[in-house]
């Protein structure tokens, strides 16, 4: 497998949670693709909190702890959800093609609710901080 489109969204989501997907499938796409599967499987809340301890896990396995940042996760959800809620789309590569921004304007939506950098705050990596700037939907 060159790419976590390789999988279909069952296999994509079973190699993640059981932390045998290779590190280099789990792009920034497919961070948005993990968000996408649970909003469409479980909806709102209960996908943040499930692709929250997933990665937890998988950086966890990877011996890659310092990556994790709980509010950048929690924001990527809430951000693909605002747009998941206005889709047409009914698979991930059509959503991608619908709203291509999430790819590549990933930090200038995000930068639209935080007015500080949750990149790299050492509070934010711990513990969900709220927007300061525009709340999520």
């Amino acid at each position: 497998m060159k790419n976590h489109l390789d999988f279909s969204d069952a296999e994509f989501s079973s190699e993640f949670e059981s932390c045998r997907l290779p590190p280099e499938l789990f792009t920034h796409e497919a961070h948005l693709r993990l968000g996408w599967i649970h909003l469409k499987e479980q909806g709102g809340e209960a996908a943040v909190e499930i692709v929250r301890k997933q990665i937890a896990n998988y950086v966890v396995h990877l011996g890659a702890s310092d990556k994790f940042n709980v509010t950048l996760t929690v924001a990527a959800v809430k951000t693909v959800q605002h747009f998941w809620q206005k889709s047409t789309s009914d698979n991930f590569v059509d959503f991608m093609l619908e709203f291509p921004r999430l790819k590549y304007n990933f930090k200038e939506l995000i930068s639209a609710h935080y007015g500080f950098d949750i990149y790299n705050s050492q509070r934010a990596k711990k513990a969900f901080l709220a927007p300061d700037l525009l709340p999520y939907d």
